[in-house]
């Protein structure tokens, strides 16, 4: 058994390797943070950026889980270097004392990788008192973005990609139904805090934009893509699911965090029907996350609950 999940595993590489060798150019002297990266689509974006030759930061709640990662890493890919942090994105003391450590060991941040999340758990709230996946999703990532967002304007080029999800469409954002004031609807919540996300990536390239800081900012999604992240979902439903493997759902983050021609605001996913699978390329925003009012109100509400303002 050990010999052919060894043999599965090469084959996950080399198809990574295929897809990379022609679409992803040499990353050197980049600095890159992930969080959430010691499994699924955060591992493959790290491990191809690692090959790539930048240096990548693995974030996460588990030093266990984050050693083993990195371990792997160093295992297939010397060009580049892997460090790993803990940090919990369930907790704005764990993210302020996170960014702390990373300013005083970084100068610059070449690209932030928002791509921790949950889906569908059990009812529960962050340490702060909301909504664990509207927190976890949301309040954690606008948290970090903020706290790291001088490193960010430090570096030329700097970018921070976003994971949203297609289940951002038809969601709309209850700002009475933060901190479970409704009944839990655990499908209903992963849909609001997914179209939070990329309404937080497109009101920060605004911001960013407006006052000239030379930040890119955008979202992805990986599609149907089978990680972890599943692992509430009710198994009869993700039996009829047809879903990709890891490397290939990290492809649209690997695009949005190092391709040339993207621009601010744009939005990457798989190019197959639906953008459930495939290959990357420009996917479809829904209109929701395209109101600047909603937008506009997102922003003070996260500005708000943690205490960080910009830019």
């Amino acid at each position: 058994m050990k010999r052919r999940e060894q043999q599965s595993q090469a084959n996950l590489y080399d198809s990574l390797e295929a897809w990379t060798s022609g679409n992803l150019k040499n990353q050197e002297s980049k600095t890159v943070l992930i969080t959430g990266a010691y499994s699924g689509i955060g591992y493959f974006t790290a491990l191809a950026l690692v090959k790539a030759g930048a240096h990548v930061l693995i974030a996460g709640r588990n030093s266990e889980k984050l050693d083993k990662a990195a371990s792997d890493i160093r295992g297939v890919a010397t060009m580049g270097s892997v460090e790993t942090m803990l940090v919990d994105l369930a907790s704005l003391e764990s993210i302020r004392n996170f960014a702390d450590a990373f300013l005083e060991r970084h100068a610059s941040l070449d690209v932030l990788i928002n791509n921790a999340g949950i889906m569908m758990p059990p009812e529960s709230l962050t340490e702060d008192g909301f909504e664990s996946q509207f927190g976890v999703n949301f309040v954690g990532p606008f948290a970090l973005t903020g706290l790291l967002y001088s490193a960010l304007t430090r570096t030329p080029g700097s970018r921070v990609v976003t994971l949203s999800s297609i289940a951002h469409r038809g969601a709309h954002i209850d700002f009475d139904n933060l901190k479970l004031e409704k009944p839990y609807d655990p499908r209903r919540e992963y849909y609001q805090s997914k179209l939070a996300n990329i309404i937080f990536a497109l009101e920060l390239g605004r911001r960013a934009e407006t006052k000239g800081d030379g930040i890119l900012s955008v979202a992805c999604h990986p599609g149907f893509t089978k990680t972890n992240l599943q692992r509430h979902v009710d198994p009869a439903i993700l039996e009829k699911m047809v879903f990709m493997e890891a490397w290939q759902g990290s492809l649209p983050t690997i695009i949005a965090a190092t391709g040339e021609d993207v621009k601010q605001g744009d939005y990457y996913g798989p190019d197959g029907p639906k953008e459930m699978g495939g290959f990357p390329a420009l996917g479809v925003i829904d209109n929701a996350a395209l109101n600047i009012d909603v937008a506009a109100k997102l922003w003070e509400l996260g500005q708000e609950a943690t205490g960080v303002v910009f830019p």
